[in-house]
């Protein structure tokens, strides 16, 4: 099926922005991190679950956002945002190195914090989206 150039651009300009905003607020909570554990990946995976949840219930829900919108906020900003290729090497370098716990503790957090997140984010959508329309939950 082919693509059109304005759903293309837009997952390159959402794509571009979720990489730096990646790189930005991984690398600060790293920083801030007194250990080895992946803290920075974590959160950014965690976060971009929850970003999604949001978003796609906001957009199943309402259909208020155009595909190009679409595009550009899910496969492109939380398609560059979220790191599931850093997390897998990140896993993989634990076991390398025999730190099975450490391996075991970032994956298994990031699957269940994740999955958690994402429903986090829907019900949360879902909430929102009954208040603005004056619905009872």
């Amino acid at each position: 099926m082919p693509r059109s150039v304005e759903l293309v651009a837009s997952v390159a300009i959402g794509g571009a922005a979720g990489s730096v905003a990646r790189y930005l607020l991984s690398g600060a909570i790293q920083e801030r991190s007194a250990t080895v554990f992946p803290t920075g990946t974590l959160v950014v995976n965690v976060g971009g679950c929850l970003a999604i949840g949001f978003l796609m219930r906001l957009v199943l829900d309402t259909g208020e956002f155009s595909p190009p919108v679409r595009a550009l906020l899910t496969t492109g900003f939380l398609g560059g945002f979220t790191t599931f290729s850093a997390f897998a090497w990140e896993t993989m370098g634990a076991i390398e190195e025999g730190a099975i716990r450490r391996a075991l503790a970032y994956a298994s957090g990031s699957v269940v914090f994740g999955l958690t997140a994402v429903w986090v984010g829907s019900a949360a959508a879902q909430l929102l989206l009954h208040a603005i329309r004056g619905e009872a939950t």
